[in-house]
């Protein structure tokens, strides 16, 4: 949900091209390889993490065509995999807490030291810049270069 990226690219290739030039190709993404594969009538980019050293929240991809007059719209849509959702969603939660709990401390007791809810806020903005700069060498990292893939694929 928060971490689905959807794009667009437009092609003048028909659906049974693109499909043809995509299925079975492979983008090496951070010495990790992604494969184009095709699932229930949709090309999908599954990455192939059976040997990956370390935590990674890996994207999953799915390609679909919709033929205009003159040219094919191609959507690209990209969501991590069910096994990394829980982590992105756990720090995301753990974030917020930490800024509930220095408002919390705030409202109901203006008169002490704002140190603990400072610090706190502090602490959960510093983790949460953190989270998203690694999701940003990452994650995001991922689905930028595998975009640029397909549009160099179907151009």
């Amino acid at each position: 949900m928060i971490f689905n990226t959807t794009s667009r690219i437009k092609s003048k290739l028909s659906p049974e091209i693109i499909k043809s030039k995509l299925l079975g190709q492979r983008v090496l993404v951070h010495q990790l390889d992604f494969e184009v594969l095709e699932s229930n009538g949709m090309l999908k980019v599954i990455p192939h993490a059976e040997n990956i050293d370390g935590l990674k929240t890996l994207p999953i991809t799915h390609i679909e065509m919709e033929p205009n007059a003159a040219e094919t719209t191609i959507k690209i849509s990209s969501k991590p995999r069910k096994i990394d959702v829980g982590g992105l969603y756990l720090i995301i939660a753990f974030v917020v807490f930490m800024f509930m709990v220095a408002l919390y401390f705030w409202k109901a007791y203006p008169d002490e030291t704002f140190i603990i809810p400072l610090a706190l806020l502090a602490v959960g903005l510093i983790i949460f810049i953190v989270f998203m700069l690694r999701m940003q060498s990452g994650y995001y990292d991922y689905i930028r270069k595998i975009r640029h893939f397909l549009t160099a694929q179907v151009k």
